[in-house]
């Protein structure tokens, strides 16, 4: 079962324990799941997810039991002297949980945050990956 079969995006409220998701989540603030991508290499796979005004500071990921948890919350402050018209964006936070089997090695999963864009790589198993046969 490769991983683009066994994802499972799944997501309702924010969880409010910081201890259990790594990142301080209001839990009376429903969260949205933001966009996301997934892309296969042979070396593995790709995801890519848009978390506008999310910080390192208010970003948590976890892979454990098979589950990638990814929570967050904005940290955007009003200027002081200023008065909104109109605001397209909410500060409700962050929650996506993806589902994934054997093929990832999650000891070797690697994640980066720049400009709102969490990039995170997920290596396949050496028992997944494809191997070259000869032919006598």
């Amino acid at each position: 079962m490769s991983l683009l079969t066994s994802i499972l995006p799944s997501f309702a409220t924010a969880p409010s324990d910081t201890a259990t998701t790594g990142a301080p989540v209001n839990a009376s603030t429903p969260a949205r799941r933001p966009a996301y991508r997934v892309t296969e290499t042979a070396e593995g796979y790709a995801l890519t997810v848009n978390l506008p005004g999310v910080t390192k500071d208010n970003l948590g990921v976890i892979a454990e039991d098979g589950v990638l948890n990814i929570t967050g919350k904005r940290s955007w402050q009003k200027p002081e002297a200023w008065t909104a018209l109109h605001r397209e964006s909410a500060d409700a936070g962050f929650a996506l949980s993806l589902a994934y089997d054997d093929a990832i090695d999650a000891d070797k999963i690697t994640a980066a945050l720049n400009d709102g864009v969490l990039r995170l790589t997920l290596p396949k198993a050496e028992a997944r990956k494809p191997r070259k046969i000869a032919v006598n």
